[in-house]
């Protein structure tokens, strides 16, 4: 009789300590876990993966505690046919219902990288080495493919003015290639607008982007640069010089000659980017144009003005006349500079 009874006892016993077993494993998904001692852990999943490969690789990172845990917050989760392929980031405990569920949401990592309007192609290639992204080099080589642009600027020699300043989110795994077709792509989305206005004002695709870079580099407040592009298609009409420092400290940059200050000799320098020596627009652009500076080249203001000098305060004073330009010269530049010696 002893015997008789001890059985269900024992198997209570069981039964009691599989319940315990299977309330663990089903709670253990909802627990934070952290495995790895890094600060943070990237986690790669190839396109086509299995459940059960990504479950292996999340484990092998640290990012989940087992196979099992894994399997059961998919299960959980409902959302097994739903991970998504690419790079993920990891920084504090999760837990692997939060693990599936950032998967099936595509949270992929990606870096940002910011590319101000106005900078030039080695600018650009500076900072994307600058920000961990590869060498400088990788990117100078890649800006030299003209054949991205070779519709829109048969004239191209390498892709400056058509790397689109802008913030891009690049995974880890872009090459500098991947990002300059990219910001070449981004560039004809934002020209593509414009374009019936170039024809309209009778320019190229190639005068609009050096015309804008010029603006670009010229105008410091946004509403004054349909102004500048005014200026300087009133010269081009008239047949009169651009006189237009950036492009002369382009053209001193790309000789290693510019030491951050511009000189008088330095406007005569016999180059075919220097505005001075030069009539008409230099051979192409010299610097990133933003969509405002894009829209002005095409869209300039419809004034008279041939003139304009900085007041230096990022602003500009514009004229009609040299004379009254000569007047502005003098109270912006010539008495600003004596009344601040000291």
């Amino acid at each position: 009789m002893r015997k008789l009874a001890l059985v269900p006892l024992a198997l209570l016993v069981i039964v009691a300590a599989i319940a315990v077993a299977a309330a663990v494993i089903y709670q253990r998904p909802a627990e934070p876990f952290k495995g790895y001692e890094a600060a943070e852990q990237f986690v790669e999943i190839p396109p086509g993966a299995s459940t059960r490969a990504i479950g292996d690789e999340l484990v092998r990172a640290g990012v989940v505690r087992d196979v099992l845990t894994f399997r059961v917050a998919v299960w959980r989760s409902g959302l097994g046919r739903r991970l998504k392929a690419g790079e993920y980031r990891f920084d504090r405990p999760a837990s692997a219902l939060d693990v599936v569920r950032k998967i099936a949401r595509g949270e992929v990592y990606l870096r940002p990288i910011t590319f101000p309007e106005g900078l030039t192609i080695e600018d650009m290639a500076a900072l994307f080495e600058a920000r961990g992204f590869g060498p400088a080099a990788s990117f100078l080589a890649a800006a030299s493919d003209r054949s991205l642009v070779a519709d829109l600027d048969p004239q191209a020699r390498d892709l400056e003015g058509y790397l689109f300043p802008e913030t891009y989110a690049l995974p880890r795994s872009a090459s500098a290639s991947d990002l300059v077709r990219i910001m070449v792509t981004r560039f004809r989305q934002v020209f593509a607008p414009l374009q019936g206005d170039a024809e309209a004002e009778g320019m190229s695709v190639r005068q609009v982007v050096t015309l804008a870079s010029i603006v670009e580099k010229e105008a410091g407040k946004p509403d004054e640069r349909p102004l500048v592009a005014a200026v300087y298609l009133n010269r081009l009409r008239i047949g009169m010089g651009l006189q237009c420092d950036p492009t002369v400290i382009y053209a001193l940059r790309r000789a290693g000659r510019y030491n951050g200050n511009l000189t008088r000799a330095d406007l005569g320098w016999k180059s075919p980017y220097n505005t001075y020596v030069h009539a008409g627009l230099p051979p192409g652009p010299i610097a990133a144009p933003g969509r405002s500076s894009l829209e002005a080249a095409v869209r300039p203001a419809r004034v008279d003005y041939l003139y304009f000098v900085s007041r230096n305060d990022g602003s500009h004073v514009f004229a009609r006349t040299l004379d009254e330009h000569n007047r502005n010269v003098y109270r912006y530049q010539k008495l600003y500079f004596r009344e601040k010696r000291p």
